[in-house]
């Protein structure tokens, strides 16, 4: 069974998840830019009409041409947390393969390597390249180091009002106490499993394990939160 779940362990054993995607979402997410793209293009041709066909009006234009083509994916992913309008409707965005945000020169190599993913013919060297490998990764992602996952629903939070809050039984320092407070707001987008793994890390505070221990945690988190 094809696993497309990607992971990075960070340091302190936390490990990070994200899911790649493959050739089909990005391809019609490309479709929608491609369109906005041409839509732009032809309100600036159209726009460039008056000033000439040469000179002034081919320069405005050629120089909008450029913008458009080569820094629209750019930008958008570097201020746009990964995500063109494309990308944004597919819900799928572009990091860095260290699951941390994409950075200006990463998107500049991907976009700029765009040319050769397109050879021979409209993609094929990228889309035999995605299709080569477990991460979905063409030609560009591979040279930036970059991957393309897709964006989960945001989960509502846990209803903190069903929370018994639960003071620690030992003082803990800043940064246990941010944890904690995460993984209480972050609790309801994971898997049981997932949780129980994260609170046997911190069975040393809780002393429970399993289901019991996710429950501590979480009516700690709570204790911090100020829930009465």
């Amino acid at each position: 069974m094809l696993d497309t779940r990607y992971r990075v362990e960070i340091p302190g054993g936390i490990n990070l998840e994200a899911q790649v995607v493959g050739p089909v979402p990005r391809f019609f997410a490309f479709a929608i830019d491609l369109g906005i793209r041409g839509i732009i293009i032809l309100v600036l041709s159209l726009l460039s009409i008056p000033l000439g066909s040469g000179g002034m009006g081919g320069g405005f234009f050629l120089i909008f041409l450029f913008v458009i083509e080569w820094l629209y994916p750019v930008l958008f992913e570097v201020f746009s947390r990964g995500q063109t309008p494309g990308k944004k409707l597919l819900k799928i965005s572009v990091i860095k393969d260290d699951l941390s945000p994409v950075t200006l020169g990463a998107s500049m190599v991907r976009n700029l390597l765009r040319t050769v993913d397109f050879l021979p013919l409209f993609y094929l060297v990228g889309l035999v390249t995605m299709l080569s490998n477990q991460r979905f990764q063409r030609l560009g992602d591979l040279a930036a180091g970059t991957l393309v996952i897709s964006v989960p629903e945001s989960a509502k939070p846990a209803a903190m009002q069903e929370i018994m809050p639960l003071a620690p039984s030992t003082s803990l320092l800043r940064p246990e106490q941010t944890s904690i407070i995460e993984f209480l707001q972050r609790s309801s987008q994971l898997s049981e499993p997932r949780q129980q793994e994260l609170a046997s890390i911190l069975e040393g505070i809780t002393h429970e394990k399993g289901d019991n221990g996710v429950e501590q945690l979480r009516r700690i988190g709570a204790w911090f939160l100020g829930v009465r």
